[in-house]
């Protein structure tokens, strides 16, 4: 079964909802008869891709992984890898294939159930091409005929998006087919759009530390937001929703650790506290200066991606491969307050929350590739897939 035909067995609930990626279904049709009952949720493979786990597993003695998950709401997301992307709307309960070929994809952006693109590669060739989809993902078209230098993208309906490298940002408003440069400060390591206008970046001067600049006219004037010391140029990442604004600055890695530290702001970068200051013993001293609420991040080894939720949270994914866990941190009020949460075995992660207590997190293991579900904010997850490699 595909992935638009298994959306035909999808609840009422969903479909009243919209939640259909390319079906002949469209809102206003009537559904007369009702689905036969879906079995029950169940964990493991889900029976998905197993020529392709075999094959896999054959030749590398490792089971498929995870480079990237999006979840729209707390039963709708996909997750993709080398050959393959998956799908589920029902939280978990049943997966589809949605796609299986040649793409091996590093990074997805779904702006919405139908429109999608992402950063693949033909497999294990070096570098990627930007493609895109207009059917949920079943089918993929190139976008660019060459080769692309974007690090990451992110697209916020169905024609508008942004291109990042680390110095760079360019915006696209025929969904990715032109790209133009937004000027952003010199010797930027890291910037982030959340429009056309509006934007952020972080600046690194050499020997002397970090500067968070922020632009309202699209790139025309950057204003200071935020200074803070530290010796060694590294990079940053900036996550912004509304008026959450989180500034994450790397230091130095090594011995399986990083060093960074985490700002935050609820007012749009007005004002700023420091809510992580990790030192790490192969990574040295924390960027930035000031006291922070803690000392270490979730899992205490290398920070993940973060993802901001409602008006005033946020999670921050952390790992640690030589501790073997994987563990969510998190706020709820905008950074003035911080947990970091129960691990779970595991040395990566990424998570995709979408919304304050909904998330999804991939996380692999030394022989295995899994999708964790949870409903309380990070506090417990539940196995929802697996991918296992050849010696389990």
């Amino acid at each position: 079964m595909n992935w638009t035909r298994a959306l035909h067995h999808t609840s009422l609930t969903l479909l009243t909802a919209g939640l259909l990626m390319g079906s002949a279904w469209s809102p206003g049709v009537s559904t007369v008869q009702a689905a036969a009952p879906a079995p029950a949720c169940s964990t493991g493979d889900h029976g998905l891709l197993e020529k392709l786990q075999a094959k896999h597993s054959a030749a590398e003695e490792t089971p498929l992984s995870f480079n990237d998950i999006q979840f729209l709401s707390a039963d709708t997301g996909r997750a993709a890898g080398k050959g393959f992307m998956i799908g589920t709307s029902d939280g978990g309960c049943h997966f589809q294939k949605i796609y299986e070929g040649q793409w091996n994809f590093r990074q997805t952006s779904f702006p919405d159930n139908v429109h999608g693109w992402a950063l693949a590669s033909v497999q294990e060739e070096n570098g990627v091409y930007l493609i895109g989809t207009t059917d949920g993902g079943s089918t993929w078209k190139r976008i660019s005929e060459s080769k692309v230098g974007f690090e990451r993208i992110s697209f916020t309906d169905s024609k508008h998006g942004f291109g990042y490298v680390r110095a760079f940002t360019y915006y696209t408003g025929d969904g990715g087919r032109s790209w133009s440069r937004i000027t952003t400060p010199p010797n930027t390591r890291g910037a982030e759009f959340t429009s056309r206008t509006h934007g952020w970046a972080v600046v690194v001067a050499p020997g002397e530390g970090y500067r968070v600049m922020k632009t309202a006219d699209g790139g025309a004037s950057w204003q200071l937001s935020l200074k803070s010391p530290f010796a060694y140029a590294e990079s940053g990442r900036i996550y912004a929703k509304g008026d959450q604004v989180y500034a994450l600055l790397y230091g130095g890695s090594g011995m399986s650790q990083t060093s960074y530290s985490l700002y935050a702001s609820s007012n749009q970068g007005k004002s700023w506290n420091r809510v992580i200051a990790q030192e790490t013993a192969g990574g040295g001293p924390a960027p930035g200066s000031g006291a922070a609420l803690y000392k270490k991040g979730p899992a205490s080894g290398k920070p993940g991606n973060m993802q901001l939720a409602g008006s005033s949270t946020a999670f921050l994914a952390g790992y640690s491969p030589a501790g073997e866990e994987v563990a969510v941190g998190r706020t709820d009020n905008g950074g003035k307050k911080w947990s970091n949460l129960p691990a779970i075995s595991g040395y990566e992660g990424i998570i995709s929350f979408p919304d304050s207590k909904a998330g999804w997190m991939a996380v692999k293991d030394f022989n295995t590739s899994s999708l964790y579900a949870t409903e309380d904010g990070g506090m417990t997850w539940k196995l929802k897939f697996a991918f296992k490699g050849t010696e389990e």
